[in-house]
């Protein structure tokens, strides 16, 4: 399936160094990401909430009295 994909010229600019820089395409680069970013979700908001727990542990104490 064929998709347009809008960047500003600065996410441009970003991608093409970051494609060029792994000698890879621009599509390879993004195809990547969406393929982490799909696989790694449930395990990142895992690690956010855990975080927040740990760092904010003092404060949801209080909030929860």
């Amino acid at each position: 399936m064929a998709m347009t994909l809008r960047l500003t010229d600065d996410e441009t600019r970003a991608l093409r160094e970051r494609a060029e820089l792994e000698e890879r395409s621009m599509q390879e680069v993004v195809k990547s990401a969406i393929d982490a970013y799909l696989s790694n979700r449930s395990a990142r908001l895992a690690e956010a909430i855990a975080a927040v727990a740990r760092d904010d542990a003092e404060l949801l104490d209080r909030l929860s009295q």
